[in-house]
Protein backbone atom coordinates (compact mmCIF):
# COMPACT_ATOMS: atom_id res chain seq x y z
CA UNK A 1 0.00 0.00 0.00
CA UNK A 2 1.30 3.54 -0.96
CA UNK A 3 -0.77 6.48 0.43
CA UNK A 4 -2.40 7.64 3.82
CA UNK A 5 -4.66 6.13 6.43
CA UNK A 6 -5.94 8.46 9.30
CA UNK A 7 -6.50 6.81 12.21
CA UNK A 8 -8.68 7.93 15.81
CA UNK A 9 -6.04 6.94 17.74
CA UNK A 10 -7.16 5.64 21.04
CA UNK A 11 -6.31 6.49 24.57
CA UNK A 12 -3.80 4.57 26.23
CA UNK A 13 -1.44 3.85 23.07
CA UNK A 14 1.24 5.26 21.75
CA UNK A 15 1.90 6.77 18.24
CA UNK A 16 4.35 3.80 17.96
CA UNK A 17 1.73 1.35 19.39
CA UNK A 18 -0.45 2.35 16.62
CA UNK A 19 2.07 1.89 13.93
CA UNK A 20 2.91 -1.10 15.19
CA UNK A 21 -0.75 -2.57 14.77
CA UNK A 22 -0.97 -1.19 11.38
CA UNK A 23 1.87 -2.92 10.14
CA UNK A 24 0.52 -6.24 10.94
CA UNK A 25 -2.94 -5.10 9.33
CA UNK A 26 -1.68 -3.64 6.20
CA UNK A 27 1.40 -6.30 6.07
CA UNK A 28 4.20 -4.27 5.32
CA UNK A 29 7.06 -2.86 7.22
CA UNK A 30 7.27 0.62 6.19
CA UNK A 31 5.01 2.83 7.86
CA UNK A 32 4.98 6.18 9.37
CA UNK A 33 3.30 8.92 11.37
CA UNK A 34 3.19 12.53 10.87
CA UNK A 35 3.51 13.63 13.99
CA UNK A 36 3.23 11.59 17.54
CA UNK A 37 0.86 12.12 20.49
CA UNK A 38 0.75 11.60 23.97
CA UNK A 39 -0.58 8.43 25.22
CA UNK A 40 -3.62 10.35 26.73
CA UNK A 41 -4.61 11.99 23.83
CA UNK A 42 -7.32 10.74 21.15
CA UNK A 43 -7.93 11.77 17.85
CA UNK A 44 -6.37 12.25 13.95
CA UNK A 45 -3.16 10.35 13.61
CA UNK A 46 -2.09 9.96 9.99
CA UNK A 47 -0.06 7.81 8.96
CA UNK A 48 2.00 7.34 5.71
CA UNK A 49 1.97 4.36 3.67
CA UNK A 50 5.00 3.08 1.76
CA UNK A 51 6.47 5.85 -0.98
CA UNK A 52 4.04 8.34 1.26
CA UNK A 53 6.78 7.93 4.01
CA UNK A 54 8.60 10.14 1.61
CA UNK A 55 6.22 13.15 2.69
CA UNK A 56 7.33 13.09 6.53
CA UNK A 57 9.96 15.94 6.64
CA UNK A 58 7.47 17.80 4.59
CA UNK A 59 5.01 18.25 7.11
CA UNK A 60 6.76 19.39 10.25
CA UNK A 61 5.20 22.71 9.90
CA UNK A 62 1.44 21.38 9.34
CA UNK A 63 -1.45 23.28 11.71
CA UNK A 64 -3.16 21.09 13.80
CA UNK A 65 -6.90 21.37 15.64
CA UNK A 66 -7.20 20.20 19.06
CA UNK A 67 -9.87 20.01 22.27
CA UNK A 68 -8.47 19.87 25.38
CA UNK A 69 -9.71 19.57 28.68
CA UNK A 70 -8.36 21.30 31.78
CA UNK A 71 -8.63 21.58 35.38
CA UNK A 72 -7.45 24.87 37.31
CA UNK A 73 -6.44 24.40 41.34
CA UNK A 74 -3.43 21.85 40.60
CA UNK A 75 -0.53 21.39 38.92
CA UNK A 76 1.66 18.12 38.49
CA UNK A 77 4.72 17.44 37.21
CA UNK A 78 3.81 16.17 33.63
CA UNK A 79 1.01 19.60 33.53
CA UNK A 80 -1.48 16.95 32.80
CA UNK A 81 -3.35 15.11 35.01
CA UNK A 82 -1.82 11.33 34.17
CA UNK A 83 1.42 12.89 36.20
CA UNK A 84 2.03 13.57 40.30
CA UNK A 85 0.01 16.01 41.52
CA UNK A 86 2.54 18.55 43.62
CA UNK A 87 0.68 21.72 44.46
CA UNK A 88 -3.38 22.53 45.12
CA UNK A 89 -4.24 26.01 45.18
CA UNK A 90 -8.15 27.02 47.01
CA UNK A 91 -8.11 30.50 44.71
CA UNK A 92 -11.29 29.73 42.78
CA UNK A 93 -11.48 31.24 39.06
CA UNK A 94 -15.01 32.92 36.87
CA UNK A 95 -15.87 31.88 33.29
CA UNK A 96 -15.28 35.72 32.57
CA UNK A 97 -11.97 35.94 34.41
CA UNK A 98 -10.51 32.49 31.90
CA UNK A 99 -12.13 34.91 29.17
CA UNK A 100 -10.70 37.87 29.60
CA UNK A 101 -7.03 36.01 30.00
CA UNK A 102 -7.44 34.06 26.61
CA UNK A 103 -6.27 36.45 24.16
CA UNK A 104 -2.88 36.68 26.07
CA UNK A 105 -2.41 33.30 24.41
CA UNK A 106 -3.71 33.64 21.45
CA UNK A 107 -1.32 34.79 18.04
CA UNK A 108 2.50 34.49 18.15
CA UNK A 109 3.45 33.05 21.84
CA UNK A 110 6.28 32.08 23.27
CA UNK A 111 6.44 28.48 25.48
CA UNK A 112 8.53 26.23 27.64
CA UNK A 113 8.38 22.90 26.74
CA UNK A 114 7.55 20.74 29.67
CA UNK A 115 9.92 18.60 31.15
CA UNK A 116 7.99 15.27 29.92
CA UNK A 117 8.40 16.22 26.03
CA UNK A 118 10.59 14.71 23.34
CA UNK A 119 12.54 17.89 22.78
CA UNK A 120 16.26 17.18 23.27
CA UNK A 121 18.62 19.34 25.62
CA UNK A 122 22.55 18.59 25.30
CA UNK A 123 21.53 15.22 23.08
CA UNK A 124 18.98 14.02 25.87
CA UNK A 125 15.50 13.92 25.73
CA UNK A 126 13.75 15.87 28.53
CA UNK A 127 11.75 13.51 29.69
CA UNK A 128 14.60 10.98 30.04
CA UNK A 129 15.67 13.40 32.89
CA UNK A 130 12.49 14.11 34.13
CA UNK A 131 12.33 10.17 34.63
CA UNK A 132 15.77 10.58 36.60
CA UNK A 133 14.13 13.32 38.78
CA UNK A 134 16.58 16.14 36.89
CA UNK A 135 15.48 19.43 35.58
CA UNK A 136 16.66 21.29 33.28
CA UNK A 137 16.73 25.24 31.99
CA UNK A 138 15.02 25.31 28.59
CA UNK A 139 15.03 28.04 26.19
CA UNK A 140 11.59 29.45 25.19
CA UNK A 141 10.34 28.12 21.58
CA UNK A 142 8.35 30.80 19.62
CA UNK A 143 4.62 29.17 18.51
CA UNK A 144 1.37 30.41 17.03
CA UNK A 145 -2.10 29.83 18.64
CA UNK A 146 -4.67 30.78 15.90
CA UNK A 147 -7.28 29.86 17.61
CA UNK A 148 -8.43 29.80 21.51
CA UNK A 149 -12.07 29.08 22.27
CA UNK A 150 -13.38 28.49 25.66
CA UNK A 151 -16.25 25.55 24.39
CA UNK A 152 -17.65 25.35 28.46
CA UNK A 153 -16.76 25.90 31.99
CA UNK A 154 -17.98 24.93 35.56
CA UNK A 155 -17.11 26.89 38.09
CA UNK A 156 -17.92 24.27 40.50
CA UNK A 157 -15.58 21.81 39.59
CA UNK A 158 -13.10 24.67 38.09
CA UNK A 159 -13.10 22.36 35.18
CA UNK A 160 -13.42 23.26 31.29
CA UNK A 161 -12.91 22.61 27.97
CA UNK A 162 -10.74 24.63 24.83
CA UNK A 163 -10.55 24.45 21.50
CA UNK A 164 -7.04 25.04 20.33
CA UNK A 165 -6.47 25.72 16.60
CA UNK A 166 -2.21 25.96 16.50
CA UNK A 167 1.58 25.68 14.93
CA UNK A 168 3.08 22.48 15.53
CA UNK A 169 5.34 22.54 18.29
CA UNK A 170 2.62 23.84 20.51
CA UNK A 171 2.36 22.06 24.05
CA UNK A 172 -1.50 21.98 24.90
CA UNK A 173 -0.36 20.84 28.50
CA UNK A 174 2.21 23.92 28.98
CA UNK A 175 -1.00 26.10 27.36
CA UNK A 176 -3.06 25.25 30.16
CA UNK A 177 -0.42 25.61 32.84
CA UNK A 178 0.57 29.17 31.93
CA UNK A 179 -3.44 29.56 31.41
CA UNK A 180 -3.79 29.08 35.07
CA UNK A 181 -0.96 31.07 36.36
CA UNK A 182 -2.40 33.87 34.72
CA UNK A 183 -5.38 33.35 36.30
CA UNK A 184 -3.30 32.97 40.20
CA UNK A 185 -3.78 29.50 40.40
CA UNK A 186 -2.40 26.30 38.31
CA UNK A 187 -4.06 24.38 35.53
CA UNK A 188 -3.39 21.06 34.10
CA UNK A 189 -4.56 19.64 30.77
CA UNK A 190 -7.60 16.95 31.97
CA UNK A 191 -7.91 15.43 28.25
CA UNK A 192 -7.02 16.23 24.72
CA UNK A 193 -8.66 15.36 21.17
CA UNK A 194 -6.65 16.08 18.00
CA UNK A 195 -9.72 17.00 15.56
CA UNK A 196 -7.53 18.53 12.94
CA UNK A 197 -3.84 17.39 11.36
CA UNK A 198 -2.13 17.41 8.12
CA UNK A 199 -5.23 18.78 6.92
CA UNK A 200 -7.23 15.39 7.87
CA UNK A 201 -9.87 15.78 10.10
CA UNK A 202 -12.09 13.40 12.98
CA UNK A 203 -14.52 12.49 9.79
CA UNK A 204 -11.40 10.95 7.92
CA UNK A 205 -10.35 8.82 10.55
CA UNK A 206 -10.81 5.00 11.31
CA UNK A 207 -10.95 3.36 14.54
CA UNK A 208 -8.10 1.10 15.41
CA UNK A 209 -11.16 -1.45 15.64
CA UNK A 210 -12.99 -0.66 12.04
CA UNK A 211 -9.27 -1.30 10.78
CA UNK A 212 -8.56 -4.39 11.92
CA UNK A 213 -12.79 -5.04 10.78
CA UNK A 214 -11.83 -4.38 7.46
CA UNK A 215 -8.33 -5.84 7.13
CA UNK A 216 -9.95 -9.09 7.84
CA UNK A 217 -12.32 -8.14 5.24
CA UNK A 218 -10.23 -7.44 3.20
CA UNK A 219 -11.06 -4.27 2.42
CA UNK A 220 -9.14 -1.65 4.34
CA UNK A 221 -6.82 -0.22 1.54
CA UNK A 222 -10.22 1.11 0.70
CA UNK A 223 -9.67 3.76 3.22
CA UNK A 224 -5.94 4.53 2.55
CA UNK A 225 -5.75 7.91 0.87
CA UNK A 226 -3.90 8.98 -1.94
CA UNK A 227 -0.29 10.82 -1.24
CA UNK A 228 -1.18 13.82 -3.04
CA UNK A 229 -4.05 14.54 -0.53
CA UNK A 230 -1.20 15.64 1.87
CA UNK A 231 -0.25 18.37 -0.46
CA UNK A 232 -3.79 19.64 -1.69
CA UNK A 233 -3.53 23.43 -0.57
CA UNK A 234 -0.32 23.37 -3.08
CA UNK A 235 -0.97 24.82 -6.43
CA UNK A 236 -1.07 22.18 -8.95
CA UNK A 237 1.07 22.34 -12.44
CA UNK A 238 0.28 19.37 -15.38
CA UNK A 239 3.29 19.60 -17.11
CA UNK A 240 3.39 17.45 -20.84
CA UNK A 241 4.85 13.62 -21.33
CA UNK A 242 8.38 14.91 -21.87
CA UNK A 243 8.94 17.73 -18.96
CA UNK A 244 7.02 14.51 -16.55
CA UNK A 245 9.86 12.29 -17.78
CA UNK A 246 12.45 14.50 -17.33
CA UNK A 247 11.06 15.26 -13.69
CA UNK A 248 10.64 11.68 -12.53
CA UNK A 249 14.38 10.94 -13.65
CA UNK A 250 15.21 14.24 -10.96
CA UNK A 251 15.57 16.89 -13.88
CA UNK A 252 14.68 20.19 -13.06
CA UNK A 253 11.82 22.13 -15.06
CA UNK A 254 12.27 25.68 -16.98
CA UNK A 255 9.62 27.87 -16.22
CA UNK A 256 9.65 29.63 -19.45
CA UNK A 257 8.39 26.13 -20.50
CA UNK A 258 5.81 25.41 -17.84
CA UNK A 259 2.66 26.94 -17.35
CA UNK A 260 3.86 27.82 -13.78
CA UNK A 261 1.65 31.23 -13.04
CA UNK A 262 3.14 34.43 -11.92
CA UNK A 263 1.93 34.79 -8.56
CA UNK A 264 3.53 31.44 -8.04
CA UNK A 265 6.89 32.32 -9.52
CA UNK A 266 8.40 33.10 -5.98
CA UNK A 267 12.00 31.62 -4.72
CA UNK A 268 10.84 28.44 -3.05
CA UNK A 269 7.03 28.38 -3.92
CA UNK A 270 6.10 24.28 -3.58
CA UNK A 271 4.10 23.47 -6.26
CA UNK A 272 2.61 19.70 -6.79
CA UNK A 273 3.76 18.24 -10.22
CA UNK A 274 1.06 15.77 -12.26
CA UNK A 275 1.42 14.22 -15.32
CA UNK A 276 -0.22 14.84 -18.51
CA UNK A 277 -2.99 12.50 -17.39
CA UNK A 278 -3.11 13.83 -13.76
CA UNK A 279 -1.21 11.19 -11.95
CA UNK A 280 0.74 12.77 -8.56
CA UNK A 281 4.64 12.68 -9.64
CA UNK A 282 5.68 14.86 -6.84
CA UNK A 283 6.41 17.80 -5.04
CA UNK A 284 9.10 20.90 -7.06
CA UNK A 285 10.31 24.04 -5.67
CA UNK A 286 10.77 27.31 -7.45
CA UNK A 287 14.27 28.05 -7.89
CA UNK A 288 14.68 31.89 -9.37
CA UNK A 289 18.13 31.70 -10.01
CA UNK A 290 17.84 28.95 -12.10
CA UNK A 291 14.65 30.28 -13.55
CA UNK A 292 13.43 26.43 -12.92
CA UNK A 293 10.84 24.07 -10.78
CA UNK A 294 13.58 21.75 -9.19
CA UNK A 295 12.51 18.53 -7.93
CA UNK A 296 11.72 18.79 -4.13
CA UNK A 297 10.67 15.08 -3.92
CA UNK A 298 9.46 12.36 -5.74
CA UNK A 299 6.67 9.63 -5.28
CA UNK A 300 6.94 7.95 -8.02
CA UNK A 301 9.45 5.58 -9.67
CA UNK A 302 12.43 7.07 -11.39
CA UNK A 303 11.48 6.87 -15.39
CA UNK A 304 7.85 5.44 -14.85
Amino acid sequence: MNGVIVIDKPRDFTSFDVVAVMRRLCGQKKIGHTGTLDPMATGVLPLLLGKATRAASLLDDTDKEYRAGFQLGCCTDTQDTTGKKLQECGIKAQKAQIEAVLPYFRGNIWQIPPMYSAVQKNGQRLYTLARQGIEVERDKRPVTVYELILNEFDENTQSGVLTVRCSAGTYIRTLCADIGEKLGTFGVMSSLRRTRAAGFSLEDAVSLEDAKRLSGQGTLEERVRPTESLFLSRPALRVTGAQAQRFRNGGGLSLERTSVLPQNQKDGAVLRVLSPDGNFLGLGAVDMEKAELSVLRLFCEAGG
